[in-house]
């Protein structure tokens, strides 16, 4: 068993690190504050390969795989979880769906573009009644002459207003049981009857853009089916196995961000004449945030291993994202708790790692829904 990092994964690592440093940190409180999506930012990390990490070279990427991605984006979200979000969806809701399930024409068409960041994929499966239970899909895809019409809302896209390119998950067989008859559509956000509806005002990744997305009467094209008619349940659980990697290092990271802020925190901060780490209260919390960052990394990179092996891997998938996440929020509160009066304040980073931490147990299958996966692969 080996745990240290290739030279592949440690080169990612420190390039991510390094544009972290240099373009989220410094400005990922104003873009918060402003609720300002950073398009500057989104392009320079496409100019860095790191939209593209993961498609393959034939495409235009760079050919990686889950652990390498899972390693860039804890790094990405240490400084800014709003641009994390943004690079996850891309890479695992998108371009990865499309290389393991889109037809060769397909990928030859939009993945260059996806690659190089002059396109940004989005995936349209939530809808208001159908978020939890995902079979309860209402969005409706009937037959035309070379296509289909497609009709319905979406709901919470991430990157709904900024994409050019969404996944859609509609229903082609309103007679098949729930889930059996649902369809995946590749929707160029240029075609007819596409538009984007309220954008949501949000806790935490303010920076990062949901929306509604609104289909009325927009023709797809049969050739931008993705994989087989009926079968789009199964390509949406499988890619929101992926997803969900993408989202535990999203939870990695803030965590971390979490722990550095209190570690540096606590040994200056002085009360009744020493440093507030000498505090058996507060070392037990630093020491209790370092030993679930460090499991929580276990778990979510040996879920990315087992995915890239091709290996069974949704249970690995669900349990590095339900524990990743809840440690994230553990740790967040506790860096408020040990900043004090201070962790309140937009003076120091810890009140926006509070706020957005708490998504991670929300999107891409919430808590109970991981624990329902988990249980059921047991």
């Amino acid at each position: 068993m080996e745990f240290a990092l290739t030279e592949d994964h440690e080169m990612i690592r420190d390039s991510a690190r390094e544009f972290a440093d240099r373009v989220l940190r410094p400005n990922a409180a104003r873009w918060d504050a402003e609720e300002k999506f950073p398009t500057e930012a989104i392009q320079e990390a496409a100019e860095a390969g790191f939209l593209g990490l993961t498609v393959p070279e034939e495409y235009g990427g760079a050919g990686m795989g889950n652990l390498h991605a899972s390693i860039l984006l804890e790094e990405i979200n240490a400084a800014c979880a709003s641009v994390g979000v943004t690079i996850s969806v891309h890479m695992s809701l998108m371009c990865s769906m499309l290389a393991k399930h889109g037809t060769e024409l397909l990928k030859k068409k939009y993945l260059p573009t996806l690659a190089d960041g002059s396109v940004l994929g989005a995936y349209c499966l939530t809808e208001p009644q159908a978020g939890s239970d995902a079979a309860a899909v209402r969005t409706t895809a009937v037959k035309v002459d070379g296509g289909y019409k497609l009709n319905g809302t979406k709901a919470w896209i991430t990157t709904g207003e900024q994409a050019g390119l969404f996944v859609v998950y509609a229903v082609t067989d309103p007679e098949a049981k729930k889930g059996a008859g649902m369809t995946a559509f590749l929707v160029e956000k240029s075609y007819d009857g596409l538009e984007v509806g309220k954008k949501e005002l949000k806790l935490g990744i303010r920076a990062s853009s949901t929306t509604e997305i609104l289909l009325n009467d927009v023709f797809v094209p049969d050739e931008n089916i993705v994989g087989e008619i009926n079968q789009g349940f199964k390509i949406a659980l499988d890619t929101l196995d992926g997803g969900r990697i993408g989202i535990g290092s999203q939870a990695v990271g803030i965590h971390r961000a979490c722990l550095e802020a209190s570690t540096k925190y606590a040994a200056e901060r002085e009360q009744f004449g020493k440093p507030i780490n000498r505090f058996q209260a507060i070392a037990f919390k630093l020491a209790d945030m370092a030993t679930e960052l460090d499991a929580a990394r276990l778990l979510v990179q040996r879920a990315a291993w087992l995915r890239d092996t091709g290996q069974p891997s949704t249970k690995a998938c669900s349990m590095a994202k339900l524990f990743a996440s809840m440690a994230c929020n553990r740790a967040a509160q506790d860096a408020v708790q040990i900043h004090g009066g201070a962790g309140y304040t937009k003076e120091f980073p810890v009140e926006r790692y509070y706020r957005d931490a708490r998504i991670t147990e929300i999107y891409e299958g919430a808590t109970d829904v991981q624990r329902i996966v988990i249980s059921r692969n047991l």
